[in-house]
């Protein structure tokens, strides 16, 4: 019996777990895939084992549905054993069904840059061969060039020493895969956490990119849009009556869009007739910080969020309610989450106030 860090380097620890669960969950009809039948706009990346591709992009806010599949072959509607084996020459891949109100195509792709290694062109991390290579598959000219705009950044960011290989692509047939595939993370969490450690992968990407909860400047630039980067992290002012949630009347929370932390909630919103979001006062307090602002001839108080550092906007004196409080925030510093996902984005401790 080989030792178990020889079964990973060898590759073959994931044709164990394959094995295991084709005998828990047998032979399964998969349902007309969700993506078919809801609206919104698609993107599909390759990075390797689509187990580990799955959860950040189920995490974003705006994502609908994230489904593990096939891309990239001649054959139709191959099995894993076949695409494993390299018969078909099509890649393990995640067809991503998004709503571009809520989330960027540009955001999806700074999410990929952050989940692979984009020097590797013979697999990823302990998955080796063409069923692993990572890849961005385009749908339209927009998708290709933001693609190959977001791969030029991150290659003038020095981040890594050797070239960017990960190929921009037009995209092809993709194919479901079986059902014990899908939502792996969430059905196997142990095994899928062994998994991503011992292929290689989170190492890895903490080395890179530092663990999940440190906010790295230098990726910033390729995670955000620019009008969210100048506002955050420059200090801007986006145009009035001309943004996202100036007049957004839906029912949630507002939280960073650099760090998570939740700032504002929609029971405080108002309009003030300024053209920006408005708020009476925080979500949470003790997630913003005032600081004095002397940027123009009337001194101000800027309003920043603590863990992100973001720029969000002012506090004035001439707001509605007791406290008399005006919070001006740019919408570009702000993401919403809808009362219905707090729950599936951790902000399940909000959801009293909605009751």
């Amino acid at each position: 019996m080989r030792p178990v860090a020889q079964i990973f380097q060898l590759g073959l620890w994931k044709k164990v777990f394959v094995s295991l669960l084709f005998l828990t969950w047998g032979v399964m009809n998969m349902p007309e895939p969700a993506w078919n039948a809801q609206k919104g706009e698609k993107a599909l990346f390759a990075g390797g084992c689509f187990w580990c591709m799955t959860p950040p992009f189920d995490n974003q806010t705006g994502v609908i549905t994230v489904t593990v599949g096939y891309t990239g072959g001649k054959e139709e509607n191959p099995s894993y054993e076949q695409v494993s084996s390299g018969q078909t020459g099509h890649c393990e891949a995640v067809l991503i069904l998004y709503d571009p109100a809520k989330v960027t195509y540009r955001e999806l792709l700074g999410i990929f840059w952050q989940q692979i290694d984009p020097t590797d062109d013979g697999g990823q991390f302990a998955d080796r061969g063409a069923s692993y290579k990572a890849a961005v598959y385009f749908y339209n000219e927009r998708q290709k060039q933001e693609a190959l705009d977001s791969k030029e950044r991150l290659r003038r960011s020095g981040r890594f020493q050797d070239p960017i290989v990960t190929p921009v692509l037009p995209a092809g047939p993709f194919y479901e895969a079986e059902a014990y595939h899908q939502d792996y993370h969430k059905k196997n969490p142990v095994q899928y956490k062994s998994y991503k450690k011992y292929s290689g992968r989170e190492p890895f990407l903490h080395k890179i990119w530092g663990k999940p909860g440190k906010i790295n400047q230098n990726d910033l630039q390729a995670r955000l849009t620019p009008l969210q980067y100048q506002v955050t992290q420059e200090c801007a002012t986006e145009p009035p009556f001309q943004n996202m949630y100036w007049d957004f009347k839906g029912q949630g929370i507002y939280v960073d869009v650099v760090s998570g932390e939740p700032l504002f909630i929609s029971l405080d919103k108002y309009d003030s007739g300024t053209g920006w979001p408005s708020f009476t006062k925080p979500l949470e307090p003790g997630n913003i910080i005032e600081k004095p602002d002397f940027t123009l001839r009337t001194p101000r108080t800027e309003v920043r969020s603590k863990t992100g550092d973001s720029h969000l906007g002012h506090v004035f004196n001439d707001g509605p309610g007791p406290h008399g409080l005006r919070y001006c925030i740019n919408s570009a510093a702000l993401r919403f989450i809808p009362k219905e996902s707090l729950r599936k984005h951790g902000y399940e401790q909000y959801l009293k106030y909605f009751k």
